[in-house]
């Protein structure tokens, strides 16, 4: 196959590179490398089986030669990205995703839409199933992420209905692994950046709201399965296991022989309580649920971390 892959040069797009090189597919990956890092696919920039277009997708209207497979990944995705990019978040989950489905019209393509667990907001149901609308605040600090992706769900579905395109929406729960950037915000990375200096772990709140982990392997093979059927309602991926923001700073710091103390900060506004994917329909549909136990996963993100402060 010939396939684009948005936002490829980012911490899932990029391991979605590796695989469908790896595969020995062609890929086209755009990324404006806002939050993307070139080094991430470095290997295989001098690969002719990969175009490597720096560029933001939001004016991306067409490509040379066919196209089989869209995967739309382009976007801040930490919470500390999109507050400091609240309109280049929204621009890229409204024009950015328009451009892509027009792009698989036009190519008679299909797309996948990487959606987010933050379309059900502060859930008030749990776990989280597909079918439960959200709870989210249209207009907080956390919106142009979480309502950008509910408008991009919004748009995919109506080009699926409208002009009977291919399309998949995959709602992707917390997801952690190597190439994951120190800064960004997210608990995992910033929890080992900090436990293997051996300073304060920052727990927002009291440190009991939860979170699930799921490793980048299990969540590629996830992505890979979606875009091989024909289903265009959304689902969810990601890893059921449920661990408090205290708990995973207890693992952590067990893992990293760290001496960190906590350092409880206040929660930041419409901070969800609870994150727990409802998986059935991954597993009805994909066949697929993740393999690789958090211990396991953290084990092999540390020892990455250790190996870039060498």
């Amino acid at each position: 196959m010939r396939v684009v892959i948005t936002g490829g040069a980012g911490f899932i797009g990029s391991h979605l590179v590796d695989h469908y090189l790896n595969c020995g597919h062609e890929l086209i990956v755009i990324d404006s490398l806002i939050t993307g890092r070139e080094e991430n696919i470095k290997t295989h920039l001098n690969s002719s089986a990969l175009q490597f277009l720096n560029m933001d997708v939001c004016n991306v209207s067409d490509v040379e030669g066919k196209v089989d497979l869209i995967l739309h990944f382009a976007s801040p995705a930490s919470p500390f990205d999109y507050l400091k990019y609240p309109i280049e978040t929204m621009k890229t989950a409204s024009f950015g995703t328009y451009n892509m489905l027009e792009l698989a019209r036009k190519k008679n393509a299909k797309i996948l839409l990487a959606s987010t667990s933050e379309v059900y907001g502060d859930p008030e149901v749990h776990p989280q199933k597909e079918d439960y609308w959200g709870n989210v605040n249209p207009i907080g600090p956390r919106s142009v992420y979480d309502e950008g992706k509910r408008f991009a769900e919004a748009m995919t579905i109506s080009y699926h209905r409208k002009f009977g395109i291919k399309t998949n929406i995959v709602r992707i729960f917390n997801t952690y692994g190597e190439r994951m950037r120190s800064g960004d915000g997210r608990v995992i990375p910033t929890f080992i950046t900090e436990a293997l200096k051996n300073k304060p772990l920052p727990i927002f709140g009291d440190g009991k709201q939860t979170r699930s982990f799921c490793y980048i392997s299990d969540m590629v093979q996830g992505i890979m399965r979606m875009a091989q059927i024909d289903y265009a309602m959304p689902v969810n991926l990601g890893n059921p296991l449920e661990y408090t923001v205290l708990e995973l700073a207890d693992i952590v710091k067990q893992l990293c022989s760290s001496t960190s103390t906590l350092e409880f900060l206040s929660l930041p506004e419409n901070d969800p309580r609870k994150r727990k994917p409802d998986i059935r329909r991954a597993k009805e549909l994909l066949g697929w649920e993740p393999q690789v136990e958090l211990k396991q996963g953290l084990k092999k993100v540390i020892d990455w971390f250790r190996s870039k402060n060498d």
